[in-house]
């Protein structure tokens, strides 16, 4: 047996200028914030002796390496991102950043209509209402317009929707 696996697939590129302030100030945060306040916990147990069983020191270097890879990952992940700030040339279509109320055709016992916002991977909130532009849903949604019926297969289930308005304001 190997412990082979396969890699994972990328996910598009795109962010909102929204999703990217939201990265640019968890970066801030951590790095301006955070990461001063746990070394300045470090270097106070670092005083205290031995370092073998000295809890605030353990878990403060840990922290450390937490904050650094994370804000590696933030500053790599803004650097491959491309930030669409811009509404599309057509916005009676539906296309990335949009926010798209739907109308449920398979299930009447759900919502009859909710609403979603096609979103980069780094923004995803289902509480919000925020789905990745690489769902299914946002896949059978791309460059439909108003009252087009929509029809994905999630979870081996087969879903039908229509298209009751777009936006691209909140």
């Amino acid at each position: 047996m190997s412990r082979y696996r396969a890699p994972q697939v990328k996910s598009s590129p795109y962010i909102t200028s929204e999703g990217a302030d939201t990265l640019r100030a968890e970066r801030h945060q951590l790095w301006k914030v955070e990461r001063p306040q746990v070394t300045a916990q470090v270097h106070e147990a670092a005083k205290n002796g031995d370092r073998s069983e000295n809890g605030d020191y353990i878990y403060g270097k840990r922290r450390l390496r937490e904050i650094d890879s994370r804000v590696r990952y933030l500053n790599k992940r803004l650097d491959e991102v491309t930030v669409v700030s811009q509404t599309p040339t057509d916005p009676s279509r539906i296309f990335f950043g949009a926010w798209v109320t739907l109308k449920n055709n398979t299930d009447k016992t759900t919502l009859p209509e909710v609403t979603y916002r096609l979103v980069g991977a780094d923004e995803i909130d289902p509480g919000r209402g925020y789905i990745s532009i690489d769902s299914p849903l946002a896949r059978a949604l791309m460059g439909k317009s108003v009252e087009a019926d929509i029809r994905f297969i999630a979870a081996e289930i087969t879903q039908h929707y229509r298209v009751r308005a777009i936006s691209y304001s909140e």
